[in-house]
């Protein structure tokens, strides 16, 4: 496989300029300065294992495959609110007021374009930085436009564009979305099944920009948008982004799945103050969001496989909207676990994180990857990159892989063969059978 080099500058455009979006903007403005460290960021900080008898055989992934430099990024957005960058993250409250202040020249120079919006998706918000447009056909050509003039102001060789907008409500596939013939007809006719987070994605994949969804949505889960895909030769991934309480999940189930400890019930709740958890109190929306995160534990602990540790597995998950907290989500988990002769034990988690904090980082290296499998020629679902999701979209027939630590084997595996290294499956396991030999 050849890899094209990363020399040029890339633009990384994010529908949604909120939380997550101006605390990775901030973040890397304060990284390029010298001022604060990527901690969180595979891509920055990661190192990865190779098969070798001499050298370096854990060298950072950075230095490894050729990554877009930070210094390289020029970061844009749209959002449905008029907030530069630095407004916006202040409002957000993620960062402290000092380290905006040092930023602030980079990131009032950030202004948002306008976005695409249907409150019909999202019900608890009221933008008034919207497009308008005849039909969603022309929206999606105005946001072409739009990406097209931010290259040409910019200079940048290569756009990429992640989603970190808003949960959209539930919605499920339908015939619109099965064809690419039949979604652009769709789009001319305004029809209410194409979501804003679609025309997002068909306008990136159209001009064969790799789309990364942040959200639950279906977005571009959908047969119209994964063969565009492939015709225009464009990576794709999602779904939503692995934070907080799903990130705790698929640390800990493979875990008790690998000991042969049986699992009784799952209880889940969390309490969230942001715009996210304001969204999330609309049960539309939230419904989505628990699709998303359901899925985990289905396939790690699997009934089918182990019916007698987890066929009567009950899994129950909460989210409720605390202003209070703001950015900073509480979760609490309540695990029923059994062990031998099937006596019970208890586990009780409560995880106090930063949301934003935790889900910027994933946004870098999502960015950063998907340029870099563009440059490696290769396109549709990036399944290897299931490490970033909560409900990872895969081929069509295709189980997803929720372990995490299989996850980042994966994830490896596919940067070794990019660089033409042998894959170790599991990490180690080549040198291990040598020695025992």
């Amino acid at each position: 496989m050849e890899v094209k080099g990363s020399n040029g500058k890339l633009g990384v455009l994010l529908p949604g300029l909120g939380a997550v979006a101006t605390t990775l903007i901030a973040g890397v403005e304060a990284i390029k300065k010298g001022i604060a460290q990527p901690i969180g960021s595979i891509t920055q900080m990661g190192n990865i294992h190779l098969n070798r008898k001499s050298g370096n055989d854990y060298p950072k992934i950075k230095d490894f495959v050729p990554l877009a430099n930070l210094q390289d990024i020029h970061f844009g957005g749209w959002d449905i609110y008029e907030d530069n960058v630095y407004e916006a993250a202040s409002r957000a409250k993620v960062l402290e007021p000092g380290l905006l202040h040092a930023l602030r020249p980079e990131l009032e120079a950030i202004k948002p374009m306008k976005g695409v919006f249907d409150r019909n998706y999202v019900k608890n918000l009221d933008g008034t930085h919207i497009k308008q447009g005849a039909n969603k056909y022309e929206l999606a050509e105005a946001l072409m436009d739009d990406i097209a003039q931010f290259q040409d102001a910019h200079e940048c060789d290569r756009m990429v564009i992640v989603w970190c907008g808003s949960t959209e409500k539930y919605s499920e596939p339908s015939e619109v979305h099965n064809s690419i013939s039949a979604f652009e007809k769709a789009l001319r006719e305004n029809d209410p099944r194409i979501a804003p987070s679609m025309i997002y994605a068909y306008a990136a994949i159209r001009m064969g920009i790799p789309f990364m969804n942040g959200a639950p949505n279906l977005t571009c889960d959908i047969p119209a948008l994964i063969e565009l895909a492939r015709k225009t030769g464009t990576p794709i991934g999602g779904k939503d982004f692995k934070t907080g309480q799903t990130l705790m999940k698929t640390i800990l189930a493979p875990g008790l799945q690998a000991r042969a400890l049986g699992v009784k019930g799952w209880f889940s709740t969390n309490i969230l103050g942001n715009r996210d958890g304001f969204v999330l109190d609309e049960p539309d929306n939230f419904r989505t969001k628990e699709v998303s995160k359901l899925s985990v534990l289905e396939d790690i602990l699997r009934p089918d496989l182990s019916p007698e540790l987890y066929g009567e597995l009950y899994h129950k998950i909460r989210i409720n909207y605390y202003p209070p907290h703001g950015d900073n989500k509480e979760s609490w988990d309540n695990i029923d676990i059994f062990g031998w002769l099937g006596y019970s034990m208890q586990i009780k988690i409560n995880f106090l994180c930063r949301d934003s904090i935790l889900a910027a980082p994933l946004v870098l290296d999502l960015a950063l990857f998907a340029d870099l499998a563009k440059r490696a020629g290769m396109s549709g679902i990036q399944d290897w990159l299931s490490f970033y999701f909560k409900s990872p979209q895969t081929p069509l027939g295709q189980r997803p892989e929720h372990d995490i630590f299989r996850q980042l084997v994966n994830l490896q595996n596919a940067l070794r063969r990019m660089m033409g290294e042998e894959p170790v499956t599991p990490e180690g396991l080549d040198e291990l059978e040598e020695i025992t030999a």
